[in-house]
């Protein structure tokens, strides 16, 4: 009977599941290995129409159940449909050709390259039809420096480079670049070490984003290198600017949530022009006593988010914190409780609806996470306020309650963040909250403001008198992560934990926070199970890179040795923080696993011998050394590389005596995981991307090991 009572308890309160199962239908789409063809998509949508008619006409738990279903099938329902709005040409194999388009973006690579977005793409003798909608495009040519053809927003190019479809993710059930890819309209990636030409210039349509650059060019001409890339990164999220130590700094020490343009700087500017236009109105009685100026306010508020998210780009996340905001401003023109979780929850099903793709990004978990975390957290302790008599120096209680607050902000989002961080960047700041305990108040209180007035005074020409002051914060931010980020053991690496666990610990902390009542209680049992078992996962024994041309082997000592120290960055980069380890790839390498042999190098693990081989003539060398080893993985040029025309005259039959892999292979495959048992007589398990993620339509076109490359002349390269 009780927990029937407090099932009802939960009545007033159902608006704030409707996210959550909206959400497990989203996640189920992405995540699980059952995908229904787009083409069903409308028997999709009339199952979970039926049954949430249906749950309108039943009673008591037979309604709940009907309710719980649609909305579950109608949010993997709104997945689908947005899968099959975004369909879009994808790359299907490598393109090495002249290459013509416009640039609607800039930015900088992981390699501090200047990176392009094209569009208008023209990819001879690929047919329009077939070819990608965007581009993006790494420049690392003798001209890319800045002084020789400085490209703009809306400039027409010329240039040779190198493409590749969207890469799969680093090993099998890890970040998906591809379905990331496919949601941005990215339909190849690539690079190129020639010169650019420009060829014309056309600015349709891209005004805002030509504003917004030569904004963020002004502001870092104003201040100090980074300063100045910290401050464009905030006002208009270009972040081309900002320096890669100051980064890696603030990711140390966990303010790297300063850089994005976040729920946190959308409240500060919104905050910021509520109240102050509000105290300017209240200073007028005969406007504060007859006119509704909390109202105006608000509207105000509303605009100048408006107007900073077109300005900031309008990414994801901007998007996000924006409808966060709007449904708060919203709440007050409607008189009600502008903070609540309600409208936390109504903000997460806009977005979700919008943007169902968001789920899985570390952004929408975080932010969600802290916000409602925050709104508990204090609507808990203003309850707590209120029941205590009244203080004797009211002036010292309000400081206290600031001071308190200030704190306990930091570790109530702090902690509700921490989990997902982990999950995400494998790594936990030692010294983040004391970083945040510096760093918000400054932000909050002199950095957004000030950017405020410098755009208020920006068309006087008295910019510099916010932006000097401004920049004296930013400054003391970036001192402050460097300090701390220099201290010893700032930050510790975390293993990725068993697949099961985020999600039950996610289902835990939803719990905790909506249900009401001592029943939330129950829900703290799924958080300590997650966090008990975090490491309790088995890291793959062999992964091996998409391309062959990296193999990481786990050693006894449970630390992953590489076959070689340099290649495939990115991907060895996230096999390490995936295993919890701080080492870079010239260290994994060189952990004493791996021996050289004739062409290749071998491993031994659990009386297995792993051989890997790279380059055109280390096909033969691998056919070889698959009789006498278990596993053989070769990385050459794939078909047509050698052997004759488009590869002719080459047996592509694999060995039978190993496990074998090439070139051809990992074109289907991706990257390979495998498990070896300690019992030699036990055979090896295999684990591919391709097996994970399923046929989906960002997984684009896979060119089969017998399927002969187009010619070169014809622009695709095998």
């Amino acid at each position: 009977m009780a927990v029937v009572r407090s099932c009802r308890a939960q009545a007033q309160d159902q608006v704030l599941w409707l996210p959550v199962v909206m959400a497990a239908g989203i996640a189920l789409y992405f995540t699980g290995s059952l995908a229904i063809a787009q083409d069903h998509l409308i028997w999709t949508v009339l199952l979970a129409a039926g049954l949430l008619c249906l749950a309108l006409l039943l009673r008591g738990w037979g309604a709940l159940g009907a309710a719980f279903l649609g909305l579950v099938i109608g949010g993997y329902a709104l997945a689908q449909g947005r899968t099959h709005a975004m369909q879009a040409p994808i790359l299907g194999w490598a393109y090495y050709g002249t290459i013509e388009g416009r640039v609607v973006m800039m930015d900088r690579s992981a390699s501090e390259a200047l990176r392009v977005t094209l569009d208008q793409v023209t990819m001879p003798p690929i047919s329009p039809a077939r070819t990608p909608k965007l581009l993006r495009l790494s420049l690392h040519g003798p001209a890319q420096d800045g002084m020789h053809n400085p490209l703009q927003i809306g400039d027409l190019i010329r240039v040779e480079a190198r493409f590749l479809p969207p890469s799969s993710a680093a090993e099998p059930g890890g970040f998906d670049f591809q379905r990331h890819a496919y949601f941005l309209g990215l339909g190849a990636v690539g690079y190129t070490r020639q010169s650019h030409v420009i060829t014309g210039h056309d600015p349709t349509g891209l005004w805002v984003t030509r504003a917004r650059m030569h904004l963020s060019q002004a502001i870092q001409d104003r201040m100090a290198q980074g300063a100045g890339g910290f401050a464009a990164a905030i006002l208009t999220g270009d972040r081309a600017g900002l320096q890669p130590a100051d980064v890696e700094a603030m990711r140390d020490t966990n303010i790297a949530h300063l850089i994005a343009i976040s729920g946190l700087h959308m409240g500060l500017l919104t905050g910021f022009v509520f109240t102050a236009l509000r105290v300017i109105l209240a200073l007028y009685p005969p406007v504060a006593l007859r006119y509704p100026t909390k109202k105006w306010a608000a509207c105000a508020a509303l605009v100048a988010g408006g107007f900073y998210l077109a300005l900031s780009g309008g990414s994801v996340a901007t998007e996000r914190a924006y409808i966060q905001v709007a449904v708060m401003f919203a709440a007050v023109l409607c008189d009600r409780r502008a903070i609540s979780l309600r409208s936390v929850a109504i903000a997460a099903m806009v977005v979700l609806i919008r943007r169902p793709e968001t789920l899985l990004s570390p952004g929408f978990q975080m932010s969600f996470a802290a916000t409602a975390a925050l709104v508990v957290g204090f609507g808990a302790m203003t309850q707590m306020m209120r029941d205590r008599p009244p203080a004797r120096h009211p002036w010292l209680r309000r400081l206290l309650v600031m001071v308190f607050g200030v704190l306990a902000s930091s570790i109530l989002a702090g902690l509700a963040t921490a989990p997902f961080a982990a999950w995400h960047f494998n790594r936990l700041t030692t010294y983040g909250l004391l970083a945040n305990l510096i760093a918000m108040p400054i932000m909050g209180s002199l950095v957004m403001p000030l950017g405020v007035v410098a755009g208020v005074l920006a068309p006087f020409g008295l910019a510099d008198l916010a932006l000097y002051p401004m920049e004296q914060g930013l400054t003391v931010i970036l001192a402050v992560a460097h300090e701390l980020a220099n201290w010893p053991r700032a930050v510790r690496m975390v293993v990725t934990p068993p697949a099961p666990v985020m999600p039950i610990f996610a289902l835990g902390f939803v719990g905790v926070l909506i249900w009401q009542g001592w029943g939330r209680l129950v829900f703290l049992a799924p958080i300590l199970w997650a966090l008990a078992h975090w490491s309790d996962g088995t890291r793959p024994d062999v992964l091996i890179a998409p391309s062959g041309r990296v193999v990481g082997v786990l050693t006894d000592g449970g630390q992953r040795a590489l076959s070689h120290a340099r290649g495939e960055g990115f991907v060895v980069r996230m096999w390490l923080e995936n295993d919890g380890d701080a080492a870079d790839q010239e260290g994994a390498a060189a952990r004493p696993l791996w021996r050289a042999e004739g062409l290749g190098q071998v491993a031994w693990i659990n009386g297995r011998s792993i051989w890997h081989g790279r380059g055109a003539t280390a096909r033969d060398a691998a056919r070889a050394a698959c009789l006498v080893h278990d596993v053989v993985i070769v990385a050459d040029q794939g078909s047509g590389a050698a052997g004759g025309q488009n590869g002719q005259g080459r047996d592509h039959a694999p060995p039978q005596s190993c496990l074998y892999f090439d070139t051809d292979r990992l074109r289907v495959t991706g990257a390979v995981a495998l498990i070896v048992a300690h019992d030699p007589q036990s055979d090896i398990h295999v684990q591919t991307q391709r097996d994970w993620q399923g046929i989906r339509p960002w997984s684009g076109r896979v060119r089969g090991p017998n399927r002969p490359a187009p010619d070169r002349q014809g622009g695709l390269a095998p």
